[in-house]
């Protein structure tokens, strides 16, 4: 069963939990992981090192862009990192996540 898993970068693990609640409760993903991390990037011509949550959205690609619009509505970052994966899921996992978003 094919359906999509959104890697998502949040400044802390407050935003993270409060991105995968509101999708949620909106019935947008079935569930999220969420994982801290250490990042290092170009912001501003500066080279920034900061701790973050990744949240790992698994959804179906028929919600994955209301997913990604919701996302963006409500990402503190001025350019959130939303990257999507196609994946494919054994069947009782993928009809558990039809299920949640049904």
């Amino acid at each position: 069963m094919s359906l999509i898993v959104l890697y998502v970068t949040c400044c802390n693990k407050k935003e993270a939990q409060k991105i995968a609640t509101h999708l949620l409760k909106k019935k947008l993903i079935a569930c999220a992981n969420m994982f801290p991390i250490k990042s290092r990037y170009w912001w501003k011509g500066k080279l920034v090192y900061e701790s973050e949550v990744v949240l790992l959205l698994k959804t179906t690609p028929k919600n994955a862009v209301l997913v990604k619009k919701e996302i963006t509505k409500i990402h503190s970052y001025t350019i959130p990192c939303i990257l999507e994966f196609q994946a494919k899921a054994n069947d009782a996992f993928g009809r558990w996540v039809e299920q949640q978003l049904s």
